[in-house]
């Protein structure tokens, strides 16, 4: 069964903000969540979030493991992102 993928709605926002070159591409990778996350996550230490590396963008992500769903909570530039939490 493969994972589904939730967005929450500042970080759509957020992704929706960027050039579509660069918002493709983080398209491409967060798709390949949904075949095994815990492939390109790392957890985030301090919270209880895991990231996800896009380049210079950074994705913050809650893991339901029960019900296989991964949510984007935050998203943002690496300059950016640790700074809203």
């Amino acid at each position: 069964m493969s994972w589904k993928v939730e967005w929450h709605p500042k970080a759509t926002k957020n992704l929706d903000s960027l050039p579509p070159d660069i918002k493709e591409r983080i398209e491409k990778r967060v798709d390949k969540l949904k075949e095994n996350p815990l492939y390109f996550l790392q957890h985030y230490e301090g919270a209880d979030y895991y990231k996800l590396r896009i380049g210079d963008y950074r994705a913050l992500i809650d893991v339901d493991f029960r019900n296989k769903v991964v949510k984007i909570q935050v998203f943002d530039h690496r300059n950016r992102i640790y700074k809203r939490l």
